[in-house]
């Protein structure tokens, strides 16, 4: 059995090789993947590898069905879930597990902003950062994608915070953090490392919220609630590629119905503002009071949160 499994869902991900090249080739200990087609074959197809699960649903079944699915399957210590655009640092897998002193601890390595790539202009050589493709360059329009793959050092984020409607919002290092641990409130989603059976302790991924959306915010519920707590390690980091484009050919890989993504925002604020997750302890006023003040949120607001369970 592996210490850890990372689980990549993807759904027509154009980076899930690159991503799964570069957890491979930074991993440096004993770290498989688990990797879930959503609803797709990638083209060309994911070579084999032994430390490579591949799993292939013909229809989707949504990114917390798939995500649930990979701890199903995984018989390691440890699992991180990662999204299917990222880059990892040398040696996060180790650096993640000696870091996690506490079965009850959800760890987030430090986020950069991923440069995936840049658009090249084959007449005069000029670059243009990752977005939509360019309409012309040099009168023409001649171009090829050329991989970066680099963490942007200025773009940096440790934490993250959820306003008063539970819509995810970044934040800064409180003021009183110290050590390469420290507390954030909330996470973006895309990367989290946790022990596997707290996973399901915590009841994995809620797919009554729906298949995307509020992921970082419900984990976060979860563990600070139960008792536990989120931390970000700063002794490693990950990089995600954020799409900036407007136009189809940068954005969402899939449709996203903007009615499904409220719905999941309301299942959230309906569910955790009434405390009604059978396992927590805590109330979400708890939380919120842990990290008060909090941006996004007045007195008024928290007054409304009920301090009992």
């Amino acid at each position: 059995m592996p210490e850890l499994d990372v689980i990549i869902a993807g759904r027509n991900e154009e980076f899930l090789q690159k991503t799964i090249d570069n957890v491979l080739e930074n991993t440096e200990g004993d770290t498989n993947i688990i990797c879930i087609l959503d609803g797709y074959w990638p083209n060309p197809p994911l070579p084999d590898n032994p430390r490579v699960t591949i799993v292939h649903h013909t229809v989707s079944i949504g990114q917390r069905a798939a995500v649930n699915e990979g701890a199903r399957l995984s018989r390691a210590k440890f699992i991180m879930k990662l999204d299917a655009h990222c880059a990892v640092d040398k040696g996060f897998d180790v650096k993640l597990i000696n870091a996690c002193k506490r079965r009850n601890w959800t760890l987030i390595p430090v986020m950069y902003n991923l440069h995936a790539f840049d658009w090249k202009c084959l007449k005069c050589g000029k670059q243009y950062y990752q977005a939509d493709r360019p309409e012309l360059c040099c009168g023409v329009d001649e171009f090829e994608k050329v991989i970066v793959w680099q963490r942007r050092r200025k773009r940096k984020t440790s934490c993250w915070r959820f306003d008063k409607d539970m819509h995810f919002q970044y934040w800064r290092e409180h003021p009183e953090a110290k050590g390469n641990l420290i507390e954030t409130m909330c996470h973006i989603g895309a990367c989290w490392f946790i022990h596997r059976e707290q996973y399901w302790k915590q009841d994995g991924l809620d797919e009554k919220t729906g298949s995307w959306g509020q992921v970082g915010f419900e984990t976060s519920c979860k563990a600070w609630l139960s008792g536990g707590k989120v931390l970000t390690c700063k002794d490693t980091w990950f990089g995600h590629m954020f799409r900036v484009g407007k136009n189809k050919a940068f954005s969402f890989p899939y449709k996203i119905s903007g009615n499904d993504q409220e719905r999941a925002r309301q299942y959230s604020r309906d569910f955790w503002r009434g405390n009604k997750w059978s396992k927590q302890k805590y109330p979400l006023r708890y939380l919120v009071e842990h990290f008060w003040p909090v941006e996004g949120w007045t007195q008024e607001d928290l007054d409304k949160l009920s301090d009992k369970i």
